[in-house]
């Protein structure tokens, strides 16, 4: 049985096996592809579980995730789950569903009594890019309340989805937000909250939060205008990066627009979008 280096480990006792085992359970249930160069990151968020059940090692814990206890599983998977995101992140997207694709969409609904709008924001963690997307289009669509605009927000891990029900953030986490946006749409905290802001309820409203294993069945029906993808498929083998985009192009409407991630890129892997600028696609078939 051969051990990690020690500089790696320091506290737990970390061996490949281990890893090996981890790895598979979650690429059996997310479809998250961890290589080797991941094995730092999967001590350090499994670590912190082993300290809270006060176990051992890390091998103690394999066992008891082979109990297949799925409160235990799910706390692991919640635990390896990447969570990285922020307030209007990769900003030139934004730019572009405000001034390309709204605008298309308001001439596309022209005389619609109640146009219907529906965004997508798949692997959407603490909820900050579904309410840039609410932000924006409260902007950009003047009338918006006549219409049935909706953004799904989904993600795989549980404890993030309730923390964005929530819509509270630490003051430092919109830094980078203009004053006017920032008293237009949050709320500052006071007393107990100094230091936090709350999204105001009219943003908060027009999105709808939902627990997804993007690898397994979508309980979707209705199609989108777009989709926000960023920064999930990296995690992803290529095999089910093909089969995602795949089933996100049978979700969008014709000409509807994917958004991936900045390290992101559908060359050989789809033949269903158009590249209509930096990280950004269009369905065409």
């Amino acid at each position: 049985m051969t051990e990690l280096s020690t500089s790696t480990i320091k506290e737990f006792k970390f061996t490949n096996e281990d890893f090996n085992f981890l790895s598979n359970l979650v690429g059996l249930n997310t479809g998250i592809n961890l290589t080797d160069d991941k094995r730092e990151l999967v001590y350090g968020r499994v670590a912190k579980r082993l300290r809270l059940l006060g176990l051992q090692s890390f091998s103690d814990y394999c066992m008891l995730l082979k109990q297949e206890d799925p409160e235990e599983v799910k706390h692991f998977i919640n635990s390896i789950t990447t969570n990285v995101t922020s307030f209007f992140r990769e900003a030139h997207h934004f730019e572009y569903l405000a001034n390309k694709v709204i605008p298309d969409i308001i001439r596309k609904k022209a005389g619609e009594t109640r146009p219907q709008l529906r965004i997508w924001s798949a692997g959407c963690s603490s909820g900050e890019e579904p309410y840039s997307i609410a932000m924006v289009l409260r902007e950009n669509i003047r009338d918006i309340d006549r219409w049935d605009a909706r953004i799904l927000a989904t993600d795989l891990d549980s404890n993030v989805l309730e923390s964005a029900k929530i819509a509270e953030y630490p003051i430092e986490r919109t830094n980078d937000i203009s004053t006017d946006r920032k008293k237009r749409w949050m709320l500052m905290g006071t007393g107990k909250k100094r230091g936090r802001v709350k999204i105001r309820t009219d943003i908060r409203d027009m999105v709808h939060f939902k627990q997804l294993n993007l690898t397994q069945k979508w309980p979707i029906s209705g199609m989108f205008d777009c989709i926000f993808f960023r920064n999930v498929a990296i995690y992803f083998k290529r095999e089910t990066r093909i089969q995602l985009l795949d089933r996100f192009a049978d979700q969008l409407e014709d000409n509807g627009t994917l958004f991936v991630g900045h390290a992101e890129s559908l060359v050989g892997i789809s033949d269903r979008f158009a590249n209509t600028g930096h990280t950004i696609h269009q369905k065409t078939g």
